[in-house]
């Protein structure tokens, strides 16, 4: 009996050699030559300054920068091999273009799993990247470490076939986010991840400067149900104004359309939400027939908002979708932390206030649009703190609207009860003038209020009045607006250091 406790299953494929590439399967995916001698990899990196021992460093060509440049450098910090246009003097595979060599191999990746393997893609206008964090943290535990996900928010036309050809052979579960500011993007992103599942998180106006309005930003973001695999399932937002269009578009392409959200008619609905003592939601759930997981659902979700707990649904549906563990995925929701720049939570040395000396920073500074705005606006609202304060930086892309929205803040802020307001770019003005100030800053409606142009003078007025003990702190903003940087600064008064940007180089926000 004590043997077969500790017995470990034998899988089919445990003879599989542990190099994520040799050198040989890289030339192969590519149609590469070799060069400099035999070598085997572990990673993939694009940006010198993320090499790691043992990766495949890949000399991408940009609009500013040759990797070529950077090769010597990433064999000092470890690389194992390059991928390169032009022969180098160390282990390397030859091809014509490497972004085409990049996307060779992602292609590759993908080919080589195996059949009962599933894949799932995420998209939406806010929301993917906590729904594809939550969604590898659930399936991860159920498969004993073999889900595969792309990190950080490396989700444009070079992140997502990097994140590909990161991903392991023996890989049982991979999950991508995909996104896009253009329509025509999602289309080809999609086409290479080829997706069992595809889920559309929610619409809304970002990036709506480069479309003519939020159904056409619905109408893009439905491209990612063009890469589904035959039979496989769409999964989009029931409450949203757009569900219909999602649908429709969806059904051209899945198996199965499944709707989550608060409506009547979605197939796995938001019963109840209640408040924990820790500041998260405890969800009531209800799958319908139409899941194949007919059943009420009870769970915790550690992150604070509305937002994250329709979030959840979705991510609850596509774990049943792909046959994974619904009881793996409630204890990772219960157990999730907040991801830097996208809700990570700190405890900041402070003065005064309370005497606790301590403040609560939520870092939000990664990415803004209207949407998510509102809803982390409504979360620290429902934060118990001595004093809230909201440092907003401006919402980019958002073409000639842009003053009605940042202006239609205004209502958020005052349901939410925030005593305090740092409002930075010149795009706040609108914002400003809404809530009843000109852009000089003083007292108004209650509150105090303050308009600055950049993040150096929002990191002036925070510490001209602040932190005191008991304040909690969202900071918020476009990643352009450089918000990180003063997150950053926070931190280090407690000797931390953080990791606010989501990384480098292909990233951005959408």
């Amino acid at each position: 009996m004590e043997d077969a406790v500790l017995d470990w299953p034998v899988e089919p494929d445990d003879n599989r050699g542990t190099a994520l590439w040799r050198a040989a399967d890289i030339a192969a995916a590519t149609g590469g030559k070799l060069g400099g001698g035999d070598f085997a990899v572990s990673g993939c990196a694009f940006d010198s300054r993320e090499v790691m021992e043992g990766d495949l460093f890949i000399a991408l060509k940009g609009e500013n920068a040759d990797g070529h440049r950077f090769v010597d450098g990433a064999f000092l910090k470890g690389a194992a091999g390059a991928l390169v246009e032009q022969a180098v003097a160390h282990p390397h595979v030859l091809v014509a273009d490497t972004m085409a060599g990049l996307e060779a191999l992602a292609r590759a990746a993908r080919a080589r799993l195996d059949p009962a393997a599933r894949v799932i893609g995420v998209t939406g206008s806010a929301g993917k990247t906590g729904v594809k964090e939550a969604l590898f943290a659930a399936l991860d535990r159920s498969s004993r470490g073999r889900a595969h996900r792309s990190v950080k928010s490396y989700n444009n036309h070079v992140g997502v076939p990097l994140s590909l050809a990161r991903m392991p052979a023996r890989t049982r579960f991979g999950v991508f986010e995909m996104g896009m500011n253009h329509a025509g993007e999602l289309s080809a992103l999609t086409r290479l991840v080829r997706p069992h599942v595809a889920i559309v998180t929610t619409i809304a106006p970002a990036h709506i400067g480069h479309f003519s309005g939020e159904a056409a930003i619905a109408e893009a973001k439905a491209e990612i149900f063009e890469g589904l695999e035959p039979g496989g399932v769409a999964i989009v937002p029931a409450d949203s104004p757009h569900c219909a269009l999602l649908v429709a578009h969806a059904q051209r392409h899945a198996g199965l359309v499944i709707t989550f959200g608060t409506a009547e008619h979605a197939d796995v609905r938001l019963v109840d939400a209640l408040p924990t003592v820790t500041g998260g939601t405890l969800v009531t759930a209800e799958f319908s027939a139409r899941t194949g997981a007919a059943r009420k659902l009870c769970y915790t979700v550690a992150q604070p908002g509305a937002h994250w707990a329709a979030n959840s649904l979705a991510v609850m549906a596509a774990v049943a979708a792909v046959g994974g563990d619904l009881g793996a995925a409630g204890l990772a929701l219960a157990e999730m932390a907040g991801l830097p720049g996208r809700g990570a939570r700190h405890a900041i040395a402070a003065s005064g206030g309370d005497g606790s000396g301590k403040a609560l920073l939520i870092d939000e500074s990664y990415n803004a649009n209207p949407a998510s705005m509102s809803a982390t606006i409504a979360a620290l609202g429902a934060t118990p703190a001595r004093r809230r304060v909201a440092v907003l930086g401006a919402m980019r892309e958002l073409g000639e609207g842009e003053a009605a929205y940042h202006a239609a803040l205004a209502e958020p802020i005052a349901a939410a009860g925030i005593d305090r307001v740092v409002l930075v770019g010149a795009e706040m003005a609108a914002l400003a003038d809404a809530l009843g100030k000109n852009a000089q800053g003083a007292l108004a409606a209650g509150f105090d209020m303050v308009h600055v142009a950049t993040a150096a003078e929002a990191a002036e007025c925070l510490a001209a009045a602040g932190p005191q003990g008991g304040d909690a702190i969202l900071v918020k903003g476009s990643n352009s607006v450089g918000l990180g940087a003063l997150v950053k600064a926070l931190i280090a008064r407690n000797g931390e250091s953080a990791d606010t940007n989501g990384g480098h180089g292909a990233t951005r926000e959408n």
